[in-house]
């Protein structure tokens, strides 16, 4: 009896436990979303902390606030853009000060960044741009040189010696510890595979990297020729040298301004201002500012109901949600694609949509679904593709199904081009850690995913037609959308990369420009003048929120006390999704430092 009592107690404790928590959460997300508009003194500085990744856009989460993801959560563009913007119309802000330090955003993202702050500086008001004790990387450094002037202290890191991009390869760890790949492709180009095929780089992956990356270096050095006014020559031999003092020598070739300590540079902001040096400095960071509307800052916005809807679709493109994926916004599924479309379809003030593209691809037949659905509500509606970062692969695939299609400068696309990918761990299993097994099935190949022996002959032809038939599809799709011939899509595709300048060149896109000039070219196709914007996924309700971000935040806090438990779950995940699909993804990312 006692153990009893003890046990329907121990069951109501935690039941009441859950609901105290619950009821915290509700009056922590109500509190903070009731936050009333910061009120802007006068002759006030925006202040914009950039660092790490700048994302396209960031997901509202009020949860935030009660399990902190990071100390200084990301500057999205989105962001970026609507503060600027109000900024540059708010009699209180007199100037934007850019504290900045080591920038991973990649170059399709930063060079957007760098228009929004051109686009500031239109105003006439000041943009000072500053580093800590971390100091500039090239990334970092670029937007920099936006400024009117740049400020460091004088010991700190200042990162000028050119661009590298790292790939790993795989082939000779596999032959130590027994695991054959078995790998169907179709193009040259398609490197994907190569890390599991070869120690290095085949040439033809060497020649699109090199490209790549040549395309970023031309895309940095104008602006710092712009900035510095030094010449591509007087670039080059800076960046060969490794300097003793590098803010110094960066000081002596006009690459910064000013060298001065933290509290030096606050006295020239007040000197901008008109403040002498005993009055205080009234800042506001980008984040505060973010809750002050648009009519405070006396910005105009157009007086209609038409809507440009954005969809973003980013991540890897799969057939379904995996269960356990932490961030159900970094993957792109036919479904959410669907749901966001129909939204935007079902709203009469909507009269365009644009299609943000952040994703290297994923499985083919989920890509030709969302191809088939972007194609029919281009019967309804102008559907524009905008590639962001990348939009390669599967990314590329899926943006056919729009009307135009708009990529950044520094877009990694193209990638035209298919594979498939098992391994046969048998000498692994058998002959390395002397485990066996013993298959019972019904036909000849009921075992061939099951990744324990090697794929015969006929096995092999088979799953090469497959693949050389999604290919040919592939081809297709492109060829219909921009009116060429099979053979000469054939041409630029074999999973060539392109970057968007390059692909424009070769007619695989239809203009280079940021998000604006694809919301432009959405308004011109919907033949209306002036829009406001929606987004899609849509907001999150409150009680999602609570019964799904909290669970999510909890998780996420629990696996962090594992070391690499995120990057195990993913191996896992992709490991099993691998089996018997084909893919139509880059797996290894372009990250060029």
């Amino acid at each position: 009896m006692n153990f009893f009592k003890t046990f329907f107690a121990s069951i109501l404790g935690t039941i009441i436990g859950l609901m105290l928590i619950l009821f915290v959460l509700f009056v922590g997300i109500m509190s903070s979303s009731s936050e009333p508009e910061p009120y802007i003194r006068s002759n006030t500085i925006l202040t914009i902390d950039l660092s790490g990744n700048i994302p396209s856009r960031t997901v509202y989460d009020p949860l935030q606030q009660l399990f902190p993801a990071s100390v200084h959560p990301a500057v999205s563009l989105s962001m970026l853009k609507s503060n600027l913007e109000k900024a540059a119309t708010d009699d209180n802000i007199s100037g934007v000060w850019l504290k900045l330090n080591r920038v991973t955003a990649s170059w399709a993202n930063l060079e957007t960044a760098y228009e929004y702050l051109q686009e500031f500086k239109e105003s006439g008001k000041f943009l000072y741009a500053s580093t800590d004790d971390v100091g500039l990387n090239e990334n970092a450094y670029f937007l920099a040189t936006t400024a009117d002037s740049i400020f460091s202290p004088p010991t700190t890191a200042f990162e000028f010696n050119g661009f590298v991009m790292q790939t790993s390869y795989y082939r000779e760890m596999l032959d130590k510890i027994g695991i054959e790949p078995e790998i169907h492709r179709v193009g040259k180009y398609k490197s994907s595979v190569e890390p599991f095929l070869r120690e290095d780089s085949s040439p033809e992956n060497r020649e699109q990297i090199t490209a790549l990356i040549e395309n970023v270096y031309g895309t940095f050095n104008q602006a710092v020729q712009k900035k510095s006014g030094l010449s591509l020559d007087q670039i080059d031999t800076l960046m060969e040298e490794i300097p003793a003092d590098p803010v110094a020598r960066a000081h002596e070739n006009g690459l910064i301004d000013v060298i001065a300590f933290p509290a030096e540079l606050e006295n020239q902001i007040k000197n901008r201002t008109g403040l002498d040096e005993d009055e205080s400095l009234q800042t506001v960071s980008i984040q505060r500012y973010n809750r002050v509307s648009s009519q405070s800052a006396g910005l105009d916005r157009p007086d209609t109901d038409n809507r440009i809807a954005i969809i973003y679709a980013s991540g890897i493109i799969i057939p379904e949600e995996p269960t356990g994926v932490l961030n159900n916004e970094a993957v792109i599924t036919a479904g959410n694609i669907k749901k966001s479309l129909d939204s935007a379809l079902d709203d009469d003030r909507i009269k365009a949509i644009v299609l943000h593209i952040d994703s290297g691809g994923g499985a083919p037949s989920t890509s030709d679904l969302i191809w088939h659905h972007l194609k029919e509500a281009s019967n309804e509606k102008p559907v524009v593709a905008y590639m962001g970062n990348v939009a390669a692969s599967g990314g590329y695939y899926i943006a056919m199904g729009a009307d135009r299609v708009v990529a950044s400068p520094n877009t990694i696309t193209g990638s035209i081009g298919i594979y498939s990918m098992m391994f046969n761990t048998r000498e692994l299993y058998n002959d390395k850690l002397g485990i066996h097994f013993e298959e019972f099935k019904t036909h000849d190949h009921s075992d061939l995913y099951l990744m324990s022996r090697p794929l015969t002959s006929s096995e092999r032809d088979a799953i090469q037609r497959n693949v050389e038939n999604g290919y040919e599809l592939f081809l297709k799709r492109v060829a219909d959308a921009r009116d060429m011939t099979r053979d000469e899509v054939h041409e630029l595709a074999q999973g060539r990369v392109w970057t968007g300048t390059d692909a424009l060149n070769h007619q695989l896109v239809d203009q280079i420009g940021n998000l604006d000039a694809a919301l432009a070219t959405a308004a011109e196709l919907a033949e209306i003048e002036s829009y406001h914007t929606v987004t899609y996924p849509e907001k999150k309700e409150l009680f999602e929120l609570l019964f799904g971000s909290a669970q999510v935040r909890i998780q996420s806090w629990a696996q962090s006390l594992i070391p690499y438990s995120r990057e195990i779950r993913t191996v896992e995940e992709l490991m099993n999704h691998n089996a018997g699909r084909n893919w139509m993804v880059l797996p290894v990312e372009f990250r060029i430092d």
